[in-house]
């Protein structure tokens, strides 16, 4: 009788586990469905830029410690987006990071694209940084900013780090690094990016 009823409750929690799982898995598909709708929309509401004039010269080359210039959407502020085509991602992207902004669109960690080491994390959801882990050295990286500029890097690099290195992960030994957790949690997946030089544009 005892082992009868040891038997019952372990396969009462047996289903109580897997439904959890099917219902965290449920969630975790929503989210990506909502995140990629969110990212999607405010793409949507980016300006068109216009080509340059004959001779233009961007402000940034005058400048390359400049603000970078912002568009405002739904009361965010946005720098522009990131484009990797061998994902078939395009992404905008906010102007600063939290983990609010993070549920809508990839947000600038630290620096500037004007500079090296410039950084942009993102959550791991499949529509936004989830598929990093795929890109291969050489991929092709692409960063439009606000107004227009375009900024071409390629993929030099693909590492493991942990989340509390803060500072390895904003080094400027990179024009770009592109972030996000790992499916643990617990490591960061880290993309290092060398400008394609003579590719930048207006």
């Amino acid at each position: 009788m005892r082992s009868r009823k040891g038997a019952a409750v372990l396969i009462c929690a047996g289903c109580l586990f897997l439904s959890a799982a099917l219902a965290l898995g449920g969630y975790n598909v929503w989210d990506d469905s909502r995140a990629a709708h969110a990212a999607a929309e405010a793409m949507s509401l980016l300006p068109d830029t216009k080509p340059p004039a004959e001779g233009y010269v961007p402000d940034y080359v005058l400048n390359p410690d400049m603000d970078m210039p912002t568009v405002e959407i739904d009361g965010y502020l946005y720098i522009g987006k990131i484009t990797i085509p061998s994902l078939e991602l395009e992404l905008p992207v906010m102007d600063t990071w939290d983990y609010t902004r993070m549920k809508t669109a990839p947000c600038r960690y630290s620096g500037s694209v004007y500079v090296p080491g410039f950084v942009i994390c993102a959550h791991n959801y499949t529509s936004h940084f989830g598929r990093l882990k795929n890109l291969s050295e050489g991929d092709s990286v692409k960063f439009t900013d606000a107004v227009g500029n375009v900024f071409n890097y390629e993929v030099a690099a693909i590492e493991t780090l942990a989340a509390t290195a803060v500072e390895e992960m904003k080094s400027d030994n990179w024009d770009l690094t592109l972030f996000s957790c790992n499916i643990s949690g617990q490591a960061r997946v880290t993309v290092r990016c060398r400008i394609v030089k003579g590719e930048s544009e207006k």
